[in-house]
């Protein structure tokens, strides 16, 4: 079964930092460009951070200059470090983006995601 699978969450502390991951799963399959959201209590989505193959990476003002995302294309992961955490950003964190699934060609794959707390 072809999957993305968030790890790295769990309760921080303001101004503290975490490290996001994300793995994708199946034979075969390959992670392109990539992204990574989340959806506050509130329900407000927002888009992170993306990365593409090449590893070109947008940023969201929201986390530019406190947050990096990076890959692995050997390991198919994709990686958010986030610093000086702000309590606001207490949210469900979610990897998504295009995979190439041999038996299906590309698709846009989301995680189940991971809670993030930021504890003030």
């Amino acid at each position: 079964q072809v999957q993305l699978v968030e790890s790295g969450g769990g309760l921080a502390q303001a101004g503290g930092s975490l490290r996001l991951s994300c793995a994708a799963s199946g034979s075969g399959v390959l992670m392109s460009a990539m992204e990574w959201h989340r959806l506050t209590p509130g329900n407000r989505p927002e888009l992170l951070a993306n990365i593409t193959s090449g590893g070109a990476t947008t940023y969201a003002d929201s986390v530019k200059g406190r947050s990096t995302i990076s890959r692995d294309h050997a390991k198919n992961m994709v990686y958010l470090q986030m610093d000086s955490l702000k309590p606001e950003e207490t949210a469900v964190y979610y990897c998504a983006g295009d995979l190439y699934i041999p038996s299906r060609g590309s698709a846009y794959i989301w995680g189940r995601g991971t809670q993030v707390i930021v504890s003030s």
